[in-house]
Order: C-alpha cells, then sequence, then structure tokens
C-alpha cells in the first residue's frame, strides 16, 4: 500500500485538516511554507491519467473550499496551487495529491520556469492536431 494511501486509511497520523467519503485534507510533513496543505482521494489514482470521473468532479470544489480555509486562517497574499503527473514532472509520491502552498511576498517559496518561444506555426500545428 503506498504512503498516501496509509495516510488516508489513518495508518499514519497526519495533521488532519478536512476529511469526507472521497478525500482527505493534510498539512504537509515537509512544507514550503505555513498552511502547506494536500488534497488526497482516499481510493488510490496513480496520477490526474487515472484519477475516475466522481471524484475529479468533486476535486475542484474542495480545491475552492480548502483554499477559501486557508484564506481566512492565515491572510496570505496569494496561493500556489500545484500539482504534479510523473516523475518528469516532479512527482514524488505516486499517488495523485494537489498542494496548496499559501504565498506571502518575500517567502521563500520558488515556483519557477523558463519561458519557450514558440513560432505561429508551432502554435497553428498544436491547435490542429489537438483532439479532446
Amino acid at each position: 500500500m503506498c504512503l498516501f494511501c496509509k495516510v488516508a486509511n489513518g495508518e499514519i497520523p497526519a495533521y488532519k485538516l478536512y476529511e469526507d467519503e472521497a478525500f482527505v485534507v493534510i498539512l504537509d510533513r515537509f512544507p514550503s511554507a505555513l498552511g502547506h496543505s494536500l488534497i488526497i482521494p482516499k481510493k488510490h489514482c496513480d496520477d490526474i491519467y487515472s484519477m475516475g470521473p466522481g471524484d475529479s468532479e468533486k476535486l475542484f470544489p474542495l480545491v475552492v473550499k480548502i483554499a477559501g480555509a486557508l484564506k481566512n486562517k492565515l491572510k496570505p497574499e496569494g496561493l500556489n496551487i500545484l500539482q504534479n503527473n510523473g516523475e518528469a514532472a516532479g512527482q514524488s509520491v505516486g499517488h495523485f495529491h494537489v498542494h496548496l502552498i499559501p504565498r506571502f511576498k518575500g517567502d521563500s517559496v520558488s515556483i519557477k520556469w523558463g519561458q519557450q518561444v514558440p513560432t505561429e506555426s508551432e502554435f497553428e500545428g498544436f491547435v490542429k492536431g489537438f483532439n479532446i
């Protein structure tokens, strides 16, 4: 059983902020900022690609709810909502989860990436080949 399944099942202690039938919300054990929280589905799914429609439809309303509670508690100046899929994207635990990171001017949290400069034809080619 994976680490977050054990947390969700209560086998590993955690500082729980919220729990319902589908999700548990905990404080990150290694936070980048005070209040750094994780939303974890109770049902195991490796990443966003394996998440079922039932839980995914409940997810964003919960993100909004937890973000509001963090805003009320900490009065942050901003908030990062971060979700990584796969090792190349920085996912370190093989169980889908969402990070909510309260932000303050001058804090030490850094989420940066380099910018690319696609050509118009690259944009057009991507849009043409995009299927939902």
